[in-house]
């Protein structure tokens, strides 16, 4: 069994809208997208990023593009204008989104 990061798996988009970030992630094979949804549950994603996120997170599985979209709220610091984070904007949440850890074991 191999660790890699996510984004050896998947690829991502991201944005924010004031508090709430959203994260989307497209499997890079979609033979690899089963296993993508039974790992990246909300609860991994939840224990991920800590207390970074403090309000709710929702996965929307989009099956047709091999992705799922995860929105979460409170997630920002604020939102940018409200924020003391040095860079709280959305895309910096989809870089982290990638550097998650997941095992090959499928």
């Amino acid at each position: 069994m191999a660790t890699v990061y996510l984004n050896t798996l998947a690829h991502g988009r991201s944005g924010d809208k004031g508090d709430t970030s959203n994260v989307c992630i497209f499997a890079r094979d979609p033979k690899d997208y089963e296993y993508l949804k039974r790992v990246l549950t909300v609860g991994r994603v939840r224990d991920y990023f800590g207390g970074m996120v403090k309000g709710e997170i929702t996965r929307y599985d989009v099956d047709t593009l091999h992705g799922m979209n995860f929105v979460m709220k409170h997630a920002l610091g604020g939102g940018a204008t409200h924020s003391l984070r040095l860079d709280s904007l959305g895309k910096s949440m989809g870089s982290a989104f990638m550097r998650m850890k997941v095992n090959t074991d499928w």
